[in-house]
């Protein structure tokens, strides 16, 4: 077999295949199999129809048909590990010649159309310059921990007065469009101004007393209507306040280890602090790959989007058309499909350059990770990912944070202060030798998949 690859973009070629007679024979041979198992003959058992015979009653070109049907994926892709492309969308494929029925000789040719994965030039991303915020914290931000862990302690108590802010109810809903009754719940419980639940509902509770109610216009997030404009209806049940325990030496002892406020004060402001360098961190990050998309050209296939468009769309929310799909919100999918698929290609040549591997105990780590964000148990998550497939997405995920890693630990970052700011808590030393290592090259993921990948929550992985 030959095959041959024609640039017509930089996002697409075609495929050019010639299979020899002698290769494409034993197709044949298999094809007349199959079609004997499938006709049955007076005087012959079935499967064991001689092919003359297959061919009078059939047809040789039937059975060439047949041969080349079976066999077209196999020979396409040899041609594609032949050549060394990535393939990104299914081909479309064109047969040009095939070999003469009443002969022996001759040769199948197609071609194959397909978007493959671009290559790309890295640029010299070593001592890439950003600058991150001054990580300063305050006796404010030390107050702010100690509120909230006084809030894990605290007691709900029932207040005569008009919610506010920061209130605790028990509300009622019932959403109607078009004067009819779609959706309703009773006795849900929602604090005030975490805006959790539908849009406007923070406005229309404000103020409210037990058993006063509010009319508001929103869109609906869940159902059978989700995605409509409505008309809701609320009714406060209830109106709670928390009362938070006294910040004393008591609580120390009750919340923490520590015996005095005091102490507990302290490693409250090491936290803060160590928090600020978290978030120096994070912006460091996504900064220098700012940066490493703006140094490289990276040309996104049309299929790669459109793909995403239609699973977002159709799949994805389960609605389909409405409000929620208008051309804002497709421009929006498509500029983060795009990017999306930047990141990957520019981080994937990375990862090869730099010959990045994951090791058995960091796709653990992560996989472990990943759960949590899901609030799902580490095993069953891992038997869930391991059966849909997901496993090789998931190596290349990581495989993708450790070459961000890598320069992100070359890159010069400062604070506005002017500070060089050390990141040598999220980067790890070169040079480590880490094994088992799984095997990054076959779990490349070249499709940008959104929807399976947990959210990219940057405090909840160090590099």
């Amino acid at each position: 077999m030959k095959s041959a690859v024609e640039n017509l973009t930089p996002t697409r070629v075609k495929l050019n295949v010639e299979v020899p007679f002698e290769e494409l024979k034993p197709s044949i041979d298999e094809a007349y199999k199959t079609v004997a198992s499938q006709i049955q003959v007076p005087g012959f058992r079935k499967g064991k129809v001689p092919s003359k015979l297959i061919d009078q009653r059939v047809g040789r070109g039937y059975v060439l048909e047949t041969a080349i049907n079976e066999g077209l994926n196999g020979w396409y892709q040899a041609a594609v590990q032949e050549s060394g492309i990535r393939p990104l969308s299914r081909p479309e494929v064109e047969i040009t010649e095939v070999p003469d029925p009443s002969s022996t000789d001759g040769e199948l040719k197609f071609h194959a159309e397909v978007d493959i994965r671009p290559e790309i030039e890295l640029p010299d991303y070593a001592g890439i310059k950003v600058e991150v915020a001054a990580a300063e914290s305050s006796d404010e931000d030390v107050d702010k921990a100690l509120d909230e862990l006084r809030g894990r302690f605290g007691t709900l108590k029932s207040v005569d007065r008009p919610a506010a802010d920061g209130d605790f109810l028990t509300i009622d809903i019932t959403a109607t469009i078009d004067g009819a009754d779609v959706d309703s719940a009773s006795g849900l419980s929602y604090q005030v101004g975490t805006e959790t639940m539908l849009e406007g509902l923070d406005e229309a509770v404000t103020g409210l007393s037990v058993d006063e109610d509010a009319i508001f216009e929103t869109t609906l997030v869940g159902g059978d209507h989700a995605g409509e404009s409505a008309q809701v209806k609320v009714v406060v049940k209830a109106v709670k306040e928390r009362e938070l325990p006294e910040a004393n030496d008591d609580f120390a002892q009750l919340a923490s280890e520590f015996d005095t406020l005091a102490e507990l004060r302290e490693d409250l402001a090491k936290q803060a602090a160590e928090s600020k360098v978290v978030e120096q961190g994070v912006e460091a990050r996504d900064k220098v790959l700012d940066k490493l998309v703006e140094l490289v050209e990276v040309p996104v296939p049309d299929s790669v989007v459109e793909e995403q468009l239609e699973t977002h769309f159709k799949e994805g929310n389960g609605h389909g058309e409405g409000e929620h799909d208008t051309e804002e919100h497709r421009e929006e999918v498509k500029a983060n499909t795009a990017r999306a698929f930047q990141n990957e290609v520019i981080l994937d040549a990375i990862a090869e350059k730099e010959e990045v591997n994951v090791s058995q105990a960091e796709l653990i780590d992560y996989i472990v990770s990943a759960a949590s964000q899901y609030g799902m148990d580490p095993n069953q998550f891992a038997q869930i990912i391991d059966q849909s497939g997901q496993v090789p997405m998931m190596v290349s995920e990581v495989r993708r944070r450790k070459a961000l890693a890598v320069v992100l630990g070359q890159a010069t970052v400062t604070d506005t202060a002017g500070k060089t700011v050390d990141l040598s808590d999220f980067v790890r030393p070169g040079g480590e030798e880490e094994a088992p290592a799984v095997e990054a090259e076959a779990a490349e993921d070249t499709n940008a998949e959104t929807e399976a990948t947990p959210s990219d929550d940057p405090a909840a992985v160090k590099f």
